[in-house]
């Protein structure tokens, strides 16, 4: 019998209602709800993670999602994120910085030179016009010897000016305060200047173990805290200090008036005043230009004996130019502390007078006062020119140290 139309109406109703109701298990999904940009609202542990940049310090940078964070929506209708980590995030460590050499510039620099109160140890004959005395002071903690001279006379509104006189290479065992430069110490003191000639560590009766001018600081921290302690120095005056400086004497100048700005102006005599790369070829090969010829140098002389220890350790200039530029003052003339003057033999046999000429031409390239002259066929000691050399030397420190009126 035909089913009538309502009925079948009523079949095909019930049919549609029962797949509304399994459309979950057929894999159907609810259409998703669209949510604006910036409408999600970072919770308080997203937000500490960002802060605001202050005038201060460098923002920090944006939060990059991690790959496979997963949002999980609320009930609300503004869902709130959820950071859900990987991974756990292993700091990486930072490279140790290697400690600063104690010939490194900038490492000296930062050093402290307190230098002490000077002592009368024992009075000496004196000069023309000047006492003489051997005095002493401390250095890294070690009493350190020197000769002193203080002119006669009224003494000037503020002190006598004064010249730290630094002495080239003498074998230490052979080293007394009162012998060597007697007539160099002489032209400076009568014109009117304290002298402070230092005796480094391991010298004379100066404590502690002789080192090397150029591997070692020593040498350079004993005469910067004889250029604290003569500052301090009734009869001197602090503001008005100038340095002299012979072969290794020469090079402890360049480097401490690169180190301090104590120094108003330098006079260096045969300076070892080259770079170490210049030192090194000019060492091994032989060498020097002007009229003299250097012997090759014999590695295994205890004089030398830096030299490939030095190499050993730190590779050759062309191997490791960084750390060569760091200890050499030929890399910071910039900020040489005054006018430097330089005095060099041609037929120099110790040290080449292309030393003297390189450095000449390299302050004059940073735009610094420099003075150079050059004696033909003189030695090492420029004894064939002495009497020229120092009064060169001496006006100069009157313009530059003295004063131009000479006071």
């Amino acid at each position: 019998m035909p089913l009538s139309s309502t009925v079948k109406w009523l079949f095909l109703i019930a049919g549609l209602l029962t797949l509304s109701t399994c459309g979950a298990d057929l894999g159907i999904e609810p259409a998703p709800t669209l949510v604006l940009p910036g409408a999600i609202t970072p919770s308080p542990e997203l937000a500490d993670l960002n802060p605001a940049p202050t005038s201060t310090s460098a923002p920090l940078p944006r939060l990059t999602p991690t790959p496979g964070a997963t949002s999980t929506p609320t009930a609300s209708s503004t869902p709130t994120p959820t950071l859900t980590p990987t991974h756990t995030v292993t700091p990486v460590p930072t490279e140790t910085p290697m400690p600063q050499h104690p010939l490194s510039i900038e490492y000296m620099r930062q050093q402290t030179y307190p230098g002490s109160e000077i002592s009368i140890e024992k009075t000496l004959e004196p000069g023309a016009n000047y006492d003489r005395y051997i005095a002493s002071y401390l250095s890294e903690g070690l009493r350190i010897y020197a000769l002193l001279t203080i002119p006669r006379g009224q003494r000037p509104d503020g002190g006598w000016p004064v010249i730290l006189f630094n002495h080239g290479y003498i074998p230490p065992a052979q080293y007394r305060t009162t012998e060597r430069y007697v007539a160099y110490v002489d032209a400076i003191a009568r014109n009117g200047y304290i002298v402070f000639r230092s005796d480094y560590r391991g010298h004379g009766d100066s404590e502690g173990q002789s080192a090397n001018g150029y591997a070692s600081a020593a040498y350079t921290v004993d005469v910067l805290n004889a250029v604290e302690a003569i500052k301090a120095f009734p009869d001197a005056d602090p503001a008005r200090i100038g340095m002299w400086g012979h072969s290794m004497g020469g090079g402890i100048t360049l480097r401490i008036m690169i180190t301090t700005s104590d120094v108003r102006a330098g006079v260096i005599w045969a300076g070892t005043v080259a770079s170490y790369e210049t030192l090194f070829a000019r060492r091994w090969n032989g060498g020097g230009g002007g009229d003299s010829l250097l012997p090759a140098i014999d590695p295994a002389s205890s004089r030398w004996q830096w030299l490939p220890e030095m190499l050993e350790v730190h590779g050759s200039p062309e191997e490791n130019p960084a750390f060569y530029a760091s200890i050499s003052p030929n890399a910071y003339l910039f900020d040489l502390s005054g006018p430097i003057q330089l005095h060099h033999g041609t037929a120099d046999s110790s040290v080449p007078v292309a030393y003297s000429e390189m450095l000449a031409t390299q302050i004059q390239a940073v735009g610094k006062p420099v003075e150079l002259f050059t004696y033909q066929g003189d030695n090492h000691n420029i004894s064939g020119s002495f009497r020229r050399a120092m009064t060169r030397s001496i006006r100069f420190f009157d313009e530059y140290v003295k004063g131009v009126d000479g006071e």
